[in-house]
């Protein structure tokens, strides 16, 4: 069996275990509380099918702190097991809850980091492409533009698998500088054209076709 067929039964298994309990809510009813689990776990199943497909769902600023929720959903039932006082079904049933909330929770903490093409779109990826193949050809790239109130330097180098993004803008009459580090050249397109005035088209048109390179 290779990694791949694991991963994705063990989505299979996830995805099972949420059936068993949509099928034991409509059986015998249940608690507020066994519904908002079963609805969190839902959520939950949707972002490890995601992580292992490499597939953008929803937003990738509520994978983490769902991450964060499973940890501490960890934490009070392991302080439950061992401090109160349960029966032997509660006992078994949270211990074995606890257990298989650890790997979702590795998963979903890597599945919420911004900085993959996964989380690109069509055009940033594009984007991206550009500004990879224009730091292959030149050690760095600069650009400095004014539009309008805002003004903004940013210049790009590759060190390793990183993409340093150096920035200096001035808005309002303050000057502000900052450095970002990406792994995916489609993050780095993405944060110059948010966060500055300088689009990627910028960086093209002065570099492209052997341009000039930055003293």
């Amino acid at each position: 069996m290779n990694l791949k067929r694991a991963t994705l039964l063990l989505c299979g298994f996830y995805t099972l275990l949420i059936l068993i309990g949509v099928i034991a809510l409509l059986m015998g009813g249940g608690s507020l509380l066994a519904m908002i689990q079963l609805g969190v776990g839902a959520i939950v199943v949707i972002g490890l099918w995601g992580y292992f497909l490499d597939r953008g769902f929803m937003n990738p600023r509520m994978w983490r702190p769902l991450a964060g929720l499973l940890a501490l959903g960890i934490v009070v039932q392991l302080l439950a097991v061992f401090t109160a006082d349960l029966s032997g079904a509660a006992l078994t049933w949270t211990l074995t809850t606890a257990i298989f909330s650890v790997l979702p929770m590795i998963f979903l903490y890597r599945y919420g980091e911004r900085d993959q093409p996964l989380w690109a779109s069509p055009e940033e990826l594009e984007r991206g492409e550009v500004l990879e193949r224009l730091l292959e050809e030149q050690h760095e790239l600069k650009v400095e533009k004014k539009a309008q109130d805002n003004q903004a330097t940013v210049r790009l180098r590759k060190a390793g698998d990183t993409y340093l993004a150096s920035v200096e803008r001035e808005r309002e009459g303050g000057v502000e500088a900052f450095e970002e580090r990406f792994r995916c050249p489609a993050t780095l397109a993405f944060f110059i054209e948010k966060f500055t005035c300088i689009s990627v088209g910028d960086f093209a048109r002065k570099y492209s076709d052997g341009g000039p390179r930055p003293a």
